[in-house]
């Protein structure tokens, strides 16, 4: 990904006009152009304040089809960021849709795993059963005891998924 102030200064500005067409528009564009840092975070943005299941469609479209390997910590970054769990939920299923490689963060997925939603949670188990062939016998063990350490965090209803991630881990 490359850095521009100038890009995403006028991305931002686009998505601040609230114009279903030029952002709709706008999205389109960021196909065509190099990844710039910062692109995702206002997407995320947007898809959480934004009512527009177009607008909403179209940037979970975006995402899904990201194929650029350096988006991976920008994604991550807005998975962490605290947004209303329908984005979270959005942002970690584009991790499994983009076919990108995210195994060098299970862990950080394992714990969203253990405290999400129901919905988040299986999308957390999707990626994790993508990324689990590329880690280590050391690695997948570290997932299976923090899972085993906080299985306290699960919310009611989630012990089967968390027998079904350790299965996969296993």
């Amino acid at each position: 990904m490359i850095k521009s102030d100038a890009k995403l200064k006028k991305l931002s500005e686009v998505f601040r006009m609230n114009n279903q067409k030029l952002v709709s528009e706008a999205i389109e564009l960021l196909r065509d152009e190099q990844p710039f840092t910062g692109a995702i975070g206002l997407l995320a943005e947007l898809y959480n304040r934004t009512t527009s299941q177009e607008i909403k469609s179209s940037i979970e479209a975006f995402l899904n089809d990201i194929k650029d390997q350096s988006a991976v910590p920008e994604v991550m970054a807005q998975i962490s960021h605290g947004w209303k769990t329908e984005t979270t939920r959005m942002l970690v299923a584009s991790c499994w849709q983009s076919g990108l490689d995210y195994s060098s963060y299970s862990m950080e997925i394992t714990g969203i795993f253990m405290s999400a939603d129901y919905a988040t949670a299986v999308e957390c188990l999707t990626v994790l059963g993508e990324s689990a062939h590329a880690l280590s016998e050391k690695e997948k063990q570290e997932l299976l005891d923090y899972i085993d350490d906080k299985q306290h965090l699960l919310k009611p209803g989630m012990t089967d998924l968390a027998l079904e991630l350790k299965s996969m881990l296993a």
